[in-house]
């Protein structure tokens, strides 16, 4: 996958820790992020092809895209 997404992501130029809160409220600032970002579904997907355990990707935290892989599975 082209990584030409991540240049223009509503989190260019935010602090990365934003994206790996420790709690579900601590979330809630990157998931508004994503919510208006014009390439938040390419950066699921990303995340969900490359696996990726920690943070918020394309509004999801760990738990839901783990939710999402299951669920893919299942149907696949």
């Amino acid at each position: 996958m082209n990584a030409s997404w991540r240049q223009r992501a509503a989190c260019q130029g935010i602090d990365a820790e934003v994206f790996y809160p420790t709690t579900e409220e601590e979330a809630e600032e990157a998931k508004a992020i994503c919510g208006v970002c014009p390439v938040s579904e390419t950066c699921l997907e990303y995340a969900l092809a490359n696996r990726e355990r920690e943070g918020v990707w394309g509004g999801l935290n760990e738990r839901e895209r783990r939710r999402i892989s299951r669920q893919r599975r299942k149907s696949a």
